[in-house]
């Protein structure tokens, strides 16, 4: 795996990709996760939907990264990722995280893809500005594809254990059974297709959670606030 994308899966880069939970918090509170043996399947589920689709985007951003694209490619490239997610909480998250990682990727690894990606789309999604850093930095599409899966999983995880107490050890006994693999290989060889037909796998229950998880947060700033 390339060092760029080990650097970017790093909990210290100050991207934000890791602090994420990825539904898990409002899954907690539903009592839906209770101890380490909930785990493996929301983990599976969640790494099979909307990791595979973060793998997808961040595997064909790295592709692009490593070529001369036309102009207009990155706002293609967002905008597909965009239509993919229907939550507005997911997507209003990805930027953000986006954002921070393109303001770290910027020093780390300056180049004129990175300007350009940034021209065009002044607030990435996450996935595209991770994996144009890795393509940038030399790293193949199936890096930048690991990179982004293992934070979809490695999120949530981290979170599972702050929330519930849950010994971490179990945790990341968890994460390291996950099939990341796969899931990285198959965003891999469709890194060089239209974004218009890249894969579109999704789950309308991490959508939903995410859209519940949004609203407890403003209800509770109202509160705070009054």
């Amino acid at each position: 795996m390339d060092l760029s994308a080990l650097i970017l899966a790093d909990s210290r880069f100050p991207g934000g990709g890791h602090v994420h939970s990825g539904g898990l918090e409002e899954a907690v509170a539903r009592k839906l996760i209770k101890s380490e043996r909930d785990l493996p399947g929301f983990l599976s589920g969640r790494l099979r939907t909307a990791g595979s689709l973060a793998a997808v985007f961040a595997a064909a951003s790295a592709h692009a990264a490593a070529r001369s694209v036309a102009s207009g490619h990155w706002s293609r490239l967002d905008a597909e990722l965009d239509a993919r997610t229907p939550s507005l909480a997911q997507r209003e998250a990805s930027r953000a995280q986006g954002r921070g990682t393109a303001r770290a990727g910027r020093i780390s690894w300056p180049s004129p893809v990175l300007v350009a990606l940034l021209k065009e789309t002044p607030r990435p999604h996450h996935p595209i500005v991770l994996g144009a850093l890795v393509g940038v930095a030399g790293g193949a599409p199936y890096d930048a594809a690991m990179a982004v899966a293992y934070l979809a999983v490695s999120g949530p995880a981290s979170a599972a254990v702050r929330l519930l107490g849950l010994d971490p050890f179990a945790v990341n006994a968890v994460v390291a059974r996950l099939d990341l693999r796969s899931v990285c290989e198959t965003a891999a060889a469709v890194a060089g297709d239209d974004p218009a037909s890249l894969p579109a796998p999704g789950s309308p229950g991490l959508d939903l959670f995410a859209e519940a998880h949004a609203r407890h947060h403003q209800e509770e700033v109202r509160l705070f606030a009054s």
